[in-house]
């Protein structure tokens, strides 16, 4: 009787495991999907059609604007991005939040000591996102000045890592 009891403990303790395991292993679109203040970004995600390649192996560092950064756009840009003729714009703008590899907060931060303040980081659109401490925060600075807040980090995915920010970064025209 006891070594039944056992094996339904071990039997129980393994498919918990694997629960908790399957649970954790989400790529950076499922831990943005997962986010209540990520639901815009989501929604861009899918009519420019990256949740494919965001589900690739990366690894991605993803600098996610809320939904909140999305409503500081001018007045019908949002809407205007999501049309489906607009699918090419839009994913310009996405790529534009993606850094080839796995930057954690640390390794922005070395970079940041490296470049003596100042880190250029090249996007998978191949555009340049300026990292930088002000206030004790790191901020992003894209092409046309525009500047976002990091506010939270490391929100790690099995591809990358997303590190949320608080504004939309614009490439240039």
């Amino acid at each position: 009787m006891k070594s039944i009891k056992n094996a339904v403990l071990f039997v129980a303790a393994i498919l918990l495991s694997i629960n908790v395991m399957a649970q954790t292993q989400k790529d950076v679109v499922d831990v943005a999907a997962g986010s209540k203040a990520h639901t815009t970004l989501v929604e861009a995600v899918k009519a420019a059609d990256l949740v494919t390649t965001l589900k690739g192996a990366g690894p991605f560092t993803v600098f996610a604007p809320t939904n909140d950064a999305f409503a500081k756009l001018p007045s019908g840009t949002l809407a205007n991005l999501l049309m489906p003729e607009n699918k090419a714009a839009l994913a310009g703008i996405l790529t534009y939040h993606v850094v080839a590899g796995n930057l954690d907060a640390k390794a922005v931060l070395a970079a940041i000591k490296k470049g003596g303040g100042k880190a250029v980081l090249t996007t998978v659109a191949s555009g340049k996102l300026t990292a930088s401490v002000v206030n004790g925060k790191v901020v992003l600075t894209d092409e046309k000045g525009g500047m976002a807040t990091v506010t939270a980090t490391d929100l790690a995915a099995t591809n990358g890592v997303i590190h949320v920010i608080d504004k939309v970064l614009l490439p240039k025209d």
